[in-house]
């Protein structure tokens, strides 16, 4: 059971800031809550006081977003299911609303946050390969003098290990950048134990862009969770897949060469089984999706990935 002693909604930085260095020490930042309250319940964390909530959702910054000049600007605390019903956001981010589908129900995607996600910094977060494969930045702010300075870092630089981030104690993650890809097909792969409402055992995020002849993959952007204490950009498979024309011979190769990163200390024969699959249906289903010519090649590969 989590119990406050006193709850704060700034409106503004500054007013979130303020709230922070009055009760230094004894604060917790939420936006959706919807990790915090069942970490806090029994059988979790057991009983749990928390003298000053400060939800910082009530910011306009935190929940604006902005496309332009090929990139995407979302507030940290932009809830997940916009990347269902926002079509501009959608189609500048290819495969966050497959991502979207997978994370929870309606309810929890209505409060859940991308920053949350992000800060949580889950091995298996279902928002991180996305987020990693259109190349994200993070934006930062701290109050120093009474002046507010941001910095910016990029995620996979920002992700440090399991529930590890490079977040200082006097910050907030006010938003995140990345590439708006429109032209790119995108796929999201999850697998955990029911379809919803679950950690991902691996999530995988696929993009990719066609050339004019729709036969050589002229941008290809692959991310893993749920394999190692981070999640990671498969930069070798990435590279594989531009050398040459795609076919059923490249796409098992692409799909074999990321195996080796399993280093959950649990069920590896399995996740590596599962990367495998995961990357040849994401291939076929981002192909597909960027216009690419995969009906003779689909079914010979699905045996491999059913």
């Amino acid at each position: 059971m989590l119990t406050c002693e006193a709850y704060l909604s700034p409106t503004s930085l500054d007013e979130a800031f303020a709230a922070m260095e009055t009760h230094r020490g004894r604060y917790r930042l939420i936006a959706g809550a919807t990790d915090t309250f069942p970490w806090a319940r029994d059988g979790r964390a057991g009983d749990v006081v928390i003298p000053v909530l400060i939800d910082i959702t009530k910011i306009p910054e935190l929940s604006d977003r902005r496309i332009a000049d090929g990139k995407v600007r979302i507030g940290a605390a932009t809830p997940i299911q916009r990347f269902l019903d926002d079509p501009a956001l959608a189609t500048a981010m290819p495969c966050m609303p497959r991502c979207a589908v997978w994370f929870a129900d309606d309810q929890i995607r209505e409060q859940a946050t991308i920053g949350g996600n992000i800060v949580n910094a889950s091995p298996a977060a279902d928002g991180l390969p996305p987020l990693l494969a259109h190349d994200a930045m993070v934006e930062l702010a701290s109050r120093h003098t009474g002046r507010i300075v941001r910095r910016t870092m990029r995620l996979e630089d920002f992700i440090l290990g399991p529930g590890k981030t490079a977040l200082e104690t006097d910050e907030i993650l006010v938003a995140l950048t990345c590439d708006a890809l429109p032209g790119h097909g995108g796929d999201f792969e999850k697998v955990g134990h029911r379809r919803s409402l679950v950690i991902a055992v691996v999530c995988l995020a696929v993009l990719v862009k066609l050339d004019e002849t729709r036969q050589r993959i002229v941008d290809a952007r692959l991310a893993v969770a749920g394999v190692g204490p981070t999640p990671s950009r498969l930069h070798d498979v990435e590279r594989m897949l531009s050398s040459e024309p795609f076919s059923e011979r490249l796409l098992r190769r692409a799909a074999d060469l990321p195996t080796d990163l399993v280093q959950s200390r649990t069920r590896q024969q399995y996740r590596r089984d599962v990367v495998y699959g995961f990357v040849l249906r994401g291939l076929i289903h981002a192909l597909g999706r960027a216009g690419g010519e995969i009906a003779t090649m689909a079914p010979e590969l699905e045996a491999d990935y059913a």
